[in-house]
């Protein structure tokens, strides 16, 4: 998401530069766009180290998690990692760090010979969302830029992004860093920020079902999270959105390796929902672990306190146990990295048959 809003402020400002993203950004109708500029958006991640070999001009770091143990073995080898990503900057090149992120902000105090943008809520940071708002068109904030050599803040008011969940401020912030660096005017960036079409699988309403008719239709979102961090940032949108009303997290639990490495994690990550649906694992080409598979989850995540989890034997059952439990104005989020996203799509036509 983050790669894709540097684009689009970059584009707004007719910086034009060719971009190649992870997930498919809804404005191009592709993960890749061909630009005229000399700048290029690249989406990189830590998954197997190659990003270290990177030499960018602008490194932008939003979270450093114990994700990807099977590649770095230890904390200490994926922090060495990122160092090296930032390390890799030019004298004249600058990182743009979240520091409301534990990790990112010790990565920040590392940083002493590259130039450095931290951003976040956090009151130290450079680039600052206050006064956040949200409601069902989206997040509105302002950003207050902090000056050398001056007490006093200068301010871009009346941001508005059409994407729910703090996170994707967070994001929004990195992306009005980079902008600004790159010469983007303070009405270029709330322009862009308010026709941001967002990314494919992120967050992304797939469908609604009116359980009653004349009643509040339910709405199916479909979204790629699959590490608990990424998870719980999306049931917290999704509850800033829905306020008092249902929300039901469906989730499908990618790879067992991962399961078992953040087993706590997951069991922790699903308090924002009222009703968890854990589906059986996407093996994505591993063997089963014992003990760690969707019905362990589902009794720690129990066990952790939540009164409202429960197993679905596969995805295939998750109409008739949705026509169950889903209320009239309910929220269903569809979460993981497998093959979720198909049934997600399809699941409005087959509650509705």
């Amino acid at each position: 998401t983050t790669t894709s809003m540097v684009a689009a402020l970059l584009d707004g400002a007719n910086i034009d530069p060719t971009v190649i993203n992870g997930g498919i950004i809804h404005a191009y109708g592709s993960n890749y766009k061909a630009g005229e500029s000399d700048w290029m958006v690249v989406e990189s991640d830590e998954s197997d180290g190659t990003f270290a070999k990177l030499h960018p001009t602008c490194a932008v770091v939003t979270n450093i998690d114990p994700e990807h143990m099977d590649h770095y073995g230890s904390m200490e080898k994926l922090r060495e990692a990122f160092d090296t990503f930032v390390e890799n900057l030019p004298f004249y090149g600058f990182a743009v760090l979240c520091t409301d992120h534990p990790e990112v902000q010790g990565l920040a105090a590392r940083v002493t010979d590259r130039r450095r943008i931290t951003y976040g809520f956090n009151r130290q940071a450079d680039v600052r969302a206050i006064n956040l708002n949200t409601d069902l068109s989206g997040a509105h904030f302002d950003v207050a830029l902090r000056r050398p050599g001056s007490a006093q803040p200068r301010m871009i008011e009346g941001l508005t992004l059409p994407m729910a969940g703090e996170h994707n401020v967070q994001n929004a912030l990195a992306a009005v860093a980079v902008a600004l660096e790159l010469g983007a005017t303070d009405e270029q960036i709330r322009t862009s920020m308010g026709q941001f079409g967002g990314v494919k699988r992120r967050f992304t309403q797939v469908g609604e079902w009116t359980p009653v008719e004349g009643q509040p239709p339910v709405r199916i979102i479909d979204d790629y999270g699959h590490h608990p961090v990424e998870i719980s940032a999306v049931l917290k949108a999704a509850r800033a959105m829905q306020g008092q009303g249902q929300l039901i997290a469906v989730c499908q639990p990618h790879r067992y390796t991962r399961l078992r490495d953040l087993f706590e994690d997951f069991s922790r990550c699903f308090d924002q929902a009222d009703h968890v649906l854990v589906a059986p694992v996407y093996e994505a080409g591993e063997s089963p672990i014992e003990g760690f598979d969707h019905e362990t989850l589902v009794t720690s995540i129990a066990r952790n306190g939540h009164r409202g989890a429960a197993t679905i034997v596969s995805l295939d059952a998750l109409p008739a146990v949705l026509k169950g439990v889903a209320e009239p104005g309910a929220m269903v989020v569809c979460l993981g990295a497998g093959d979720i996203t198909k049934y997600a799509a399809d699941l409005a036509e087959k509650l509705s048959g």
